[in-house]
């Protein structure tokens, strides 16, 4: 038996029954919404009460519809997950560049380094021999 129940317009109404149990006075047309979201040309069409192989037939039907509708919400959670994967490889992507762009910026510095410090040694000894020259200079005046 279906019992019925005022419900405010804005709200969305979902419709089940169970296929184990379909009683005698169960129309039609009850019955067709029993897969609101899916197209009107994938819906159910209503059994023939009165043909048992009908009766089998739409409950066939709706058994696929049932599974074509989880397939449905299994392929949008597939795509979300999809959408999460691929931010996170260009996130991680992102990062990589970033950490090479670091180490070659490292490589740089360190290079610049490794000559400045070169270039100290030489001005250091070049500036000694400077001192010694004055200072024989000094000592021979």
């Amino acid at each position: 038996m279906i019992t019925t129940a005022r419900v405010p317009a804005d709200k969305q109404v979902r419709i089940a029954f169970s296929l184990n149990e379909s009683p005698d006075d169960a129309s039609p047309e009850n019955l067709s919404l029993a897969f609101p979201e899916l197209d009107q040309q994938l819906q159910p069409l209503p059994p023939c009460h009165d043909s048992k192989e009908s009766m089998q037939v739409y409950k066939q039907h709706c058994k696929i519809a049932e599974e074509y509708h989880e397939v449905k919400k299994e392929i949008a959670l597939l795509e979300e997950r999809k959408k999460e994967l691929i931010a996170r490889l260009e996130q991680v992507e992102k990062e990589s560049m970033d950490a090479a762009q670091l180490a070659k910026e490292y490589a740089e510095l360190t290079e610049e380094n490794r000559t400045l410090k070169l270039a100290q040694t030489q001005c250091v000894e070049q500036l000694e021999k400077l001192r010694i020259q004055y200072q024989k200079r000094q000592g021979s005046s």
